[in-house]
């Protein structure tokens, strides 16, 4: 946690030369100690769509499985790029090999095949043409994707607008105590800023080879709310 002093405000303290700083002292409280945990929010529409997509494919020996797999793929990467997705927006999530077996009552597995899966995290940046992207990848062999998770690219802002209400909240609650207990906010000692951020909602599973021959995927991004909780300690006289 990082515990932030405001004592140079509070106390006047100031340097004491441009290449130097009087050394500052922070006063003991000599009134009540207030202590107060205080929450801001902000709201933005996300613009970052996350989503993994790849292809699955079986043989029946593990090379065949990994060559239907690996040429799948090459199409799916063309895909991506043909549709303005940069490098640094595709990264390979997973890659597994697994065997097949059929089982029957009273008999050993037998072996029957193989499955191949290749998957990448896909960021689209542009989240109105991240559905018709999808629908080209299913079109070039995708059967696997999965998401979406949105998200914010840049949200320091947004937090920043946070902290500011935050502050306020915490100034008007410290204010009500004091009312409430016929004393006065003194001076603010300090604050400490527990961590800011906001929910990204669990991945929904997109069935996209259901929707292949259907209508256009679309992603709605709807609005997400960030938070940042701040602890405020006042003194009361």
């Amino acid at each position: 946690m990082k515990q932030i002093f405001l004592a140079a405000l509070l106390l006047g303290a100031v340097p004491a030369s441009a290449g130097a700083q009087a050394p500052v002292s922070v006063q003991a409280i000599s009134g009540t100690r207030l202590e107060i945990s205080a929450t801001g929010e902000a709201t933005r529409v996300p613009d970052v769509a996350i989503i993994t997509a790849g292809v699955v494919t079986r043989a029946a020996s593990a090379r065949a499985a990994l060559a239907q797999n690996a040429a799948r793929m090459d199409r799916v990467r063309a895909a991506l790029k043909s549709a303005g997705i940069a490098d640094r927006d595709i990264q390979t999530s997973n890659i597994s090999l697994n065997p097949e077996y059929r089982y029957v009552q009273d008999k050993a597995p037998q072996l029957i095949g193989y499955s191949a899966s290749n998957q990448l995290s896909v960021r689209f940046r542009d989240i109105a043409k991240s559905g018709d992207i999808l629908d080209a990848l299913v079109a070039e062999g995708a059967n696997s994707i999965n998401g979406p998770n949105l998200t914010i690219d840049k949200p320091e802002e947004a937090l920043d607008e946070a902290r500011t209400k935050a502050v306020g909240v915490g100034r008007a609650r410290a204010e009500l105590y004091a009312r409430a207990l016929g004393m006065r906010v003194v001076r603010l000692v300090s604050v400490s800023e527990s961590g800011g951020g906001y929910p990204v909602p669990p991945p929904m599973p997109v069935m996209m080879e259901a929707r292949a021959q259907a209508a256009s995927t679309k992603i709605d991004p709807g609005e997400q709310k960030l938070s940042v909780s701040l602890g405020m300690v006042f003194e009361l006289r």
